[in-house]
C-alpha cells in the first residue's frame, strides 16, 4: 500500500491526492470512473469527489489490468466481473512487489555509495 495511505487515518481522499497516490493523471481517473462501474466516489453538493481506501483499491485493480497487463477497457471490465477477488489479489501482490523492488534498489544504491 502507498506510504501516504499508511501514514494517515483519512477516510476520504480528493481526486488530486488519489492521482498522486496511484500515479495517474486526473483525467485518467475521471475516464476510469466513467468506464468502470466499481469506481464510484462520493460527491458533495459542489461535485467534489471523495474517494475511500476501498475506492483506491478498486482503482489499483483497474490500473493493474489496463497498465500492467495491457488489457483493453472491455477485457478489463470482463475480468473484474468474472474474477473480482482474483484480480484484487494479483493487483495487491504486484503493488507489494514493486514496493519491495524499490526498497531493495535503495539498499543496493546505499551499498554502492559505501564502496
Amino acid at each position: 500500500m502507498h506510504r501516504l495511505m499508511e501514514s494517515t487515518d483519512k477516510k476520504y481522499y480528493k481526486i488530486r491526492e488519489v492521482s498522486e497516490i496511484i500515479g495517474v493523471p486526473l483525467s485518467t481517473l475521471r475516464f476510469w470512473e466513467k468506464e468502470f462501474s466499481i469506481i464510484r466516489p462520493r460527491r458533495n453538493d459542489h461535485g467534489t469527489r471523495f474517494y475511500t481506501a476501498s475506492d483506491i483499491e478498486k482503482i489499483r485493480m483497474v490500473m493493474y489490468l489496463t497498465k500492467e497487463k495491457g488489457l483493453k477497457i472491455n477485457a478489463a471490465q470482463e475480468q473484474i466481473r468474472n474474477n473480482h477477488s482474483g484480480v484484487s489479489t494479483h493487483a495487491r501482490a504486484v503493488e507489494r512487489l514493486k514496493a519491495i523492488r524499490t526498497e531493495l534498489q535503495s539498499m543496493l544504491d546505499a551499498m554502492q555509495m559505501l564502496r
